[in-house]
């Protein structure tokens, strides 16, 4: 999903994050004065203003008197680190900046946001410079200050190597702290409980993140002791009616299902029916990745673990046919290869999840359909044991009871219901992703990761040990960030924080807990913007429990700030309706062999595409070098983003992703319109 990866960014995360930080090169914290080198770990140095940050394994350092520039291995991406003293504001210090990494370099700003604070830093804002698609390339700056000083982060580099690299970025940004500042930290803190008077505190917090993200509905949970000491809703199931959301209420979790389906991998590494460290041809003989020697390489744990390299490609399933099978998905595998070696840096592949998981339920039920054998096994051994009893892959039985509707913003920033439409295209990946469930639910399997393994009556879901197997850091996401098995665990704070979001059209969701303190919690939204409800809530109850600073209610307000400053400047490129002389062009369908057939619908002056499962209008932008965009606008499913191409004879449609590029071509037959433009529009019309 396109507007997944934006608002993860605005909610000051980096999504695309990060390679394994083991030690380093130079002296630990050593001035990076003078220094030139090429890391061969992951090296703790200064800036030569002194503030401390990381330089990622294979990257070369460079440094210049008031700056120190970072290159990636690939020789494409530049990160630099820039001290720009005491600027009048976060914009002149920005091209401060510029003038000394690259001086006379204009660069034209797509938008100016705010980001909220971090590691001591405030004042954060981040500009984002425009570049066309057909430049393949990110171009972006961050100022922050401390005590009146600026520190400024560049980065320009092409979109293959920012998403490849982006956890190595992850690891400067935030391992980046200011000279003498000391890291907050809640290790050896005693815990707060989760009284009456701090649960409404919580609650209110979500409640007005709710009013100020335009979110209708949220099903939220919280444990304290081991005990479920809250369950229930906030809002309302859909606009416009006054159902409300309730402990019951079922949201697609979406990533979420990913723990669940580690989880049934761990019960049959306990039934002895397979072995994390077993090959996945020994599990399933069809199964390949790739080349010959790439598939040899891969054990069952190298699945689940986003550490093999496998880049996204989500095209495939987002644009796939609604006769898909889980079968299809898995032998997609065959067609894919990694970007990077095995465990040197966090790449998320929801089809490798996918297959872990079907690959479980096939040696349970080895007689049955790959998708039959799964929903059953997850509902036999996981579900019902939970006790989550609403719980269900089923699309129409979650639909046909208490579930909330997706919603997302149009282009010009109104919350509308969403489309099912695409969501349904998760479901032949559905171990991936595809779960629907609600907080009452989702809060027991919290509760039982918190009791390492053991149900409430005592019993043993699986064994402790591979239980807490999934746990174990496999590939680092980010500056003491890390990636096991379906589970994120964050140290950031000097505790453990076991974690894992989800997103899916008009549905965003996380899952929390503390082992150490036996404190845990759950969000479910039901829209595009309840992505940046994940982060500060976890923030929030950080605080609450030990009496942090008070960050999550301005870093809220900065993403919320952000994503409104984003969706302004991003509508002042779109002509809607769709330019009408670029429209005419369009020809009847366009195909591509690995995505499919586009179908050019026309409704007066609108256009829209159709793909086998979803639908969307689009939008025209004309960009800076010249050449034309078609953008889908329907709420959820924006941005994506058909660059024309080719010739009259000959037209193409381009879509990328940051890794691949995907060409679908036209047929013969051109659809004229009567009205025509002169000129491609550029402004809101």
């Amino acid at each position: 999903m396109q507007n997944v990866f934006r608002y993860t960014l605005l909610a000051g995360c980096f999504l695309l994050v990060s390679a394994g930080v083991t030690g380093a090169q130079q002296p630990s914290s050593q001035s990076s004065a003078s220094q030139e080198f090429v890391a061969t770990k992951d090296t703790s140095v200064k800036t030569p203003h002194g503030d401390p940050f990381k330089v990622p394994k294979d990257w070369r350092l460079q440094s210049r008197a008031d700056f120190v520039l970072l290159n990636a291995p690939e020789g494409d991406a530049l990160l630099a680190i820039v001290h720009a003293g005491a600027a009048a504001n976060a914009t002149d210090a920005i091209k401060r900046a510029w003038a000394q990494v690259r001086p006379g370099a204009d660069y034209a700003i797509r938008f100016d946001t705010p980001i909220g604070p971090q590691n001591g830093w405030t004042g954060r804002r981040a500009l984002t410079y425009e570049t066309s698609p057909n430049e393949k390339r990110s171009r972006w700056a961050i100022a922050q200050q401390y005590h009146g000083d600026w520190s400024v982060i560049l980065f320009d580099g092409s979109n293959a190597t920012a998403e490849k690299r982006g956890s190595q970025v992850g690891v400067v940004f935030d391992s980046l702290i200011p000279k003498g500042y000391v890291r907050e930290t809640f290790a050896g803190r005693a815990a707060h409980p989760l009284d009456a008077e701090r649960i409404a505190t919580l609650k209110k917090f979500v409640a007005d993140g709710m009013v100020r993200l335009s979110v209708p509905g949220v099903g939220l949970a919280f444990i304290d002791g081991g005990k479920v000491v809250y369950a229930g809703g906030l809002g309302v199931r859909q606009l416009g009616k006054n159902e409300p959301v309730d402990e019951n209420t079922l949201f697609i979790a979406a990533s979420n299902t990913k723990a669940m389906s580690t989880l049934l991998m761990a019960h049959e590494v306990d039934a002895g029916r397979m072995r994390w460290d077993e090959r996945a041809t020994d599990v399933d003989p069809s199964f390949k990745l790739g080349d010959e020697a790439t598939t040899r390489k891969v054990l069952m744990k190298y699945l689940v673990c986003a550490c093999t390299g496998m880049p996204r490609e989500d095209m495939e399933w987002l644009f796939s046919s609604s006769k898909a099978t889980p079968r299809d998905s898995i032998e997609s595998l065959a067609r894919m290869q990694p970007t990077t070696e095995f465990g040197s840096l966090f790449q998320y592949s929801n089809v490798m999840v996918s297959t872990g998981g079907y690959l479980a339920a096939s040696v349970e039920e080895p007689k049955r359909e790959l998708g039959v054998a799964y929903d059953d096994a997850m509902h036999r051994i996981i579900f019902e044991p939970l006790g989550m009893g609403h719980t269900t892959f089923s699309f129409e039985q979650a639909l046909g009871g208490n579930h909330a509707s997706p919603h997302d913003t149009d282009a010009d920033g109104h919350v509308h219901i969403a489309d099912m439409g695409l969501n349904r295209t998760v479901i032949p990946l559905r171990p991936a992703g595809g779960m629907w469930t609600s907080s009452g639910d989702l809060i027991r399997y919290v509760q039982m990761e918190l009791a390492n393994g053991k149900l409430q009556n005592g019993q043993q879901l699986v064994s402790e040990t591979n239980l807490l197997e999934r746990r174990k850091p496999q590939i680092l996401i980010s500056y003491k960030m890390y990636y096991g098995m379906g589970l994120m665990t964050d140290e950031t704070m000097g505790i453990q924080v076991v974690h894992h979001g989800g997103d899916l059209l008009g549905y965003h969701s996380d899952m929390m807990w503390l082992p150490a303190y036996n404190v845990g919690a759950v969000i479910l939204t039901n829209a595009g913007r309840g992505v940046l409800l994940r982060a500060p809530l976890l923030r929030r109850l950080e605080e609450v429990l030990f009496d942090g600073e008070s960050l999550a209610g301005e870093q809220l307000e900065a993403s919320a700030a952000a994503s409104d400053a984003e969706i302004l400047a991003t509508r002042k490129r779109l002509v809607i309706p769709a330019d009408t002389r670029a429209a005419a062009g369009l020809r009847h369908s366009y195909r591509n062999a690995a995505l499919g057939v586009i179908e050019v619908e026309r409704h007066g002056q609108r256009v829209s595409f159709r793909f086998p499962q979803w639908h969307s209008e689009v939008a025209t932008r004309k960009n800076d070098d010249g050449t034309v965009s078609f953008i889908t606008i329907d709420p959820g499913v924006d941005g994506f983003e058909f660059v024309v191409g080719g010739t009259q004879n000959d037209p193409t449609l381009t879509l990328r992703d940051e890794q691949h590029e995907y060409v679908f071509s036209g047929d013969r037959g051109i659809q004229h319109m009567t009205a025509r433009s002169d000129t491609i529009g550029t402004t809101k019309q």
